[in-house]
């Protein structure tokens, strides 16, 4: 099983350091434009092989897509990151220019490549892929949906004062600030409805903090997080290369589901051995369907922005 991760930076070498310490891959090769960047970040990473245990081997390549080759999965963490203030949106004229270039450059050596796009403006760039590259939908995979849900779960604890192992909940629609829909009807404590425990004014509260989990974090930290991200990568990553059938809200080209087509946005999906396996249609009560519709408004008109 060999990955390939494009970006070395803070996300991309989060994910990288993640799917080694599981040791699930038998190669990780990281690649960035950067001269010797990725070699450095995959020295470091294998000098701590004997102390963390693991077998994986790392590498690194400057721009070198051969290096790439016989790539099970590839994840796009590559473009510029935001700064405090930006939207994900105002990414787009740069971003969409590298991840075209960068799908096209993996598809050359790993034509059977399964690709996970993690760039800014998540939902667009997964579209972009889809328009440029012609491979099937199920080979293309928009990361939003796993880690809003884990800061959606971080939320719902915080409130409950509870272990986070007890809390289940999910993000579904756009990666975006406003585009997100927080399924606090179907968040459960051990099978339990969080309404159970918490108020309607807290888990609008909830909510509106977990839609804006990660433009706190780049206010803080001035640039956008990367443990919680390359976490979410590397267990997508991990549920395609064990062939586990999990599920995770992923952007996922629609075709009716949800009443919505020809657009890329984070829905439930099985991920497998051959990418995305199934789409799951789960119930939405009417707000969540009117913010589901609104949500995919905001990723169709920043779709608009494309020059395909």
């Amino acid at each position: 099983m060999k990955v390939t991760v494009v970006g070395a930076g803070a996300v991309g070498a989060s994910c990288a350091e993640y799917i080694a310490i599981k040791d699930f891959a038998s190669e990780v090769v990281i690649l960035d434009i950067k001269e010797g960047y990725a070699e450095g970040k995959a020295m470091d990473l294998m000098q701590t092989a004997s102390l963390m245990g693991f077998d994986t081997k790392i590498s690194g390549s400057t721009n070198d897509y051969a290096k790439t080759a016989d790539s099970h999965i590839a994840v796009i963490t590559s473009g510029i990151p935001r700064k405090p203030g930006m939207t994900r949106e105002e990414l787009i004229g740069i971003n969409a220019g590298i991840v075209k270039t960068v799908s096209s450059n993996l598809l050359k050596h790993s034509p059977n490549v399964i690709i996970i796009v993690v760039s800014n403006p998540m939902d667009t760039m997964t579209y972009l892929v889809h328009k440029t590259t012609g491979i099937p939908k199920n080979r293309i995979i928009g990361m939003g949906g796993a880690l809003d849900s884990a800061r959606f779960k971080y939320r719902l604890a915080e409130a409950m004062e509870a272990p986070i192992s007890d809390i289940d909940g999910m993000v579904i629609g756009g990666h975006s600030d406003t585009g997100m829909v927080p399924l606090t009807s179907h968040a459960t404590r051990n099978s339990i409805r969080v309404s159970e425990f918490l108020s309607e004014d807290r888990l609008q509260q909830v909510a509106d903090d977990t839609k804006v989990g990660g433009a706190t974090l780049t206010k803080l930290l001035g640039t956008s997080a990367w443990y919680a991200p390359g976490a979410a990568v590397s267990s997508m990553v991990q549920a395609i290369a064990c062939d586990q059938k999990k599920m995770f809200p992923c952007s996922t080209m629609l075709d009716g589901e949800y009443g919505l087509k020809d657009i890329c946005i984070g829905v439930p999906v099985i991920l497998g051995k051959n990418g995305i396996e199934k789409i799951i249609d789960i119930p939405l009560s009417d707000a969540e369907k009117a913010k589901m519709k609104e949500s995919a408004e905001g990723v169709t008109k920043t779709n608009g922005l494309l020059e395909l």
